[in-house]
């Protein structure tokens, strides 16, 4: 359902895109946009995970740099049935997380510095197998699609006020230009803030059963949208297009479910991860939850003298990383 509710919006947001086209060139201006469009995607499908990892100055690490996590991950992604994705931290207070690329062969999985020293390591696992759960469903080249054609509905909306219109079609007239300036946009960014929601509900439900804890993802996502009303993401605010792509909207909290918002609310996704642990015969999250090092929160054994994020033996034992440089 998932799946048809997504290519259901996609072709909304292809059919948009082209209605405005039409309004503004005629056939003319349809299949300029479209050709527009689809070199735009083109640069997209080919450039966009380099230019997001950029935009957050995420830094790759490897196996040697960050050996809890990047064991994690490697193993996340073999139970996903993934090929290792590549691995970046980002030098950032506010937790969050977020996965690119353009398939599975070619993905990566980003998370900040703040993420490994809020999250108990069980947590991490959660955040980590629903950004695994992203590249499996392809959904990281679906974002980068819907983002891009809403950007171009946005572009065209605006050559339509220098041209006013299809002049063949009765001319939609000053009052008519406006309105299509105005209203599709707004109709674009509906339907790409829904394919998002759609996308991070199915996200959560195969994450969830990759580690096999939907309630350690509860858990981080309640931590998560915390954390993002009191510690600012100063790299999302300069590029806020990217906010659908963090597990958590990392410019607001937003409290409520609704057209605008780029997630469903926390609240919501938590109530159905409570109703997945209840059929796979687990309790459900109550809100409450200990420090990195909680008794009982450790990933595959990981022991918590050296913290769960050690930088292995080029540092001194129980050191922790302070940012992507090591």
């Amino acid at each position: 359902m998932n799946y048809f509710r997504t290519a259901i919006l996609l072709a909304g947001l292809t059919a948009l895109f082209m209605g405005v086209g039409f309004l503004v060139g005629g056939q003319a201006g349809a299949m300029l946009a479209l050709v527009a469009a689809a070199g735009m995607n083109f640069f997209a499908y080919w450039n966009s995970d380099r230019m997001v990892l950029s935009m957050h100055g995420a830094q790759e690490i490897d196996e040697r740099a960050a050996p809890d996590l990047f064991r994690m991950v490697r193993d996340l992604s073999q139970r996903a049935g993934l090929p290792m994705p590549k691995v970046y931290l980002m030098d950032n207070p506010q937790p969050n997380a977020f996965a690119t690329g353009r398939n599975p062969q070619n993905a990566a999985v980003a998370v900040t510095t703040g993420l490994l020293h809020t999250l108990q390591p069980d947590e991490v696992a959660g955040v980590i197998s629903h950004e695994l759960a992203h590249i499996r469903n392809h959904d990281t080249l679906t974002m980068t699609i819907t983002a891009t054609i809403a950007g171009a509905i946005s572009m065209i909306a605006q050559f339509g006020m220098f041209f006013g219109g299809n002049r063949d079609n009765n001319g939609m007239g000053i009052v008519g230009t406006l309105a299509m300036m105005i209203l599709a946009p707004i109709a674009a960014m509906i339907v790409q803030m829904a394919i998002s929601r759609t996308r991070e509900y199915a996200a959560d439900n195969m994450g969830s059963q990759i580690s096999g804890k939907p309630t350690a993802l509860a858990s981080a996502l309640a931590k998560i949208s915390d954390a993002a009303h009191a510690i600012p993401n100063e790299d999302a605010e300069r590029s806020p297009a990217t906010a659908h792509m963090f597990i958590i909207n990392p410019l607001s909290g937003q409290r409520m479910d609704n057209l605008f918002s780029t997630h469903p609310a926390t609240e919501n996704r938590i109530a159905a991860l409570n109703e997945l642990a209840r059929q796979m015969g687990q309790s459900g999250f109550s809100g409450e939850s200990g420090g990195p090092f909680a008794s009982g929160s450790h990933y595959a054994g990981e022991t918590p003298a050296a913290g769960p994020w050690s930088r292995g033996k080029s540092g001194s034992a129980g050191e922790q990383r302070r940012g992507p440089w090591g």
